[in-house]
């Protein structure tokens, strides 16, 4: 395995690298910052282009880390094995575990989403908070969904928490970013039924068929979905509130509604 040493701070490659944890720059250059074994592993097999990878010996967890190494040499990355000082530099976790890569970024289009019979997609508008975007984006990998439509983000889908938050699910989800009228459209041209969630309407979640093409949407974690969303909304359903609070937080009601989709797909409405 070849690789080069960095052993200052100031080093330059150090120094770009570690403007990738600002958004701009990550626009700017196309390249995301990965951590840790899972997300670097998982980016890996579903085919993002890593293009550099640093690593510390010392702060390695397991015994597979040369495995991906080698791994990722032999796909085209360049490997620099660094200081501990350097490595938590650009880490973003407390415990870092000793791998950090840079990443291109994909592109995501609404071309490249796959098109089923039945098919079943989310879609999420306008998420504010990266934890809550990568937590929807782990549970749409869990639950099977076709893809994820992303409409008028305000969050960097490339966010290292939001990376962190999926547990790598970034890598594995089908996924579009668009505009809502964009989403709107190709969700009809595909006959697609939208379904969206609001405590003005009688049927319950359970109460809907969502084995037929769906996508359920759901909206920023203050107001939930615009009133284009509710408005063209072909399915409108609850999820039945027991306590004081009137709300969910937006990623554990999609949790909910996607798992319940699951379940009538998987394991029937009984």
């Amino acid at each position: 395995m070849k690789y080069l040493e960095i052993t200052s701070l100031k080093n330059d490659k150090i120094k770009q690298t570690f403007k990738l944890r600002e958004r701009k720059y990550r626009d700017k250059l196309g390249l995301t910052l990965l951590e840790g074994y899972r997300e670097l592993s998982r980016a890996s097999e579903y085919g993002m282009e890593l293009k550099e990878c640093f690593f510390c010996p010392e702060m390695f967890l397991g015994e597979n880390e040369y495995t991906l190494l080698d791994s990722l040499a032999q796909k085209g990355a360049r490997l620099y094995q660094v200081t501990t000082a350097i490595l938590r530099k650009l880490a973003y976790r407390e415990r870092p575990e000793g791998l950090i890569a840079t990443a291109t970024i994909a592109e995501h289009t609404l071309e490249n989403l796959p098109v089923k019979k039945n098919a079943f997609y989310l879609v999420a508008e306008a998420i504010e908070k990266p934890g809550n975007l990568g937590s929807i984006l782990r549970s749409a990998d869990a639950a099977g969904v076709d893809g994820l439509i992303l409409c008028d983000k305000t969050t960097d889908i490339y966010n290292p928490n939001v990376i962190r938050a999926s547990t790598g699910a970034l890598f594995s989800v089908p996924m579009a970013v668009c505009t809502s009228e964009e989403a709107l459209q190709w969700l009809k041209d595909h006959n697609v039924k939208t379904l969206a969630a609001t405590p003005h309407t009688d049927y319950v979640y359970t109460d809907v068929d969502l084995t037929q093409s769906v996508a359920i949407a759901v909206g920023t974690e203050q107001h939930g979905l615009s009133p284009m969303w509710m408005d063209s909304a072909d399915l409108k359903v609850m999820i039945p509130m027991l306590g004081k609070i009137d709300s969910l937080n937006v990623a554990t009601a999609t949790t909910i509604l996607l798992y319940e989709t699951a379940r009538q797909r998987n394991w029937g409405k009984n």
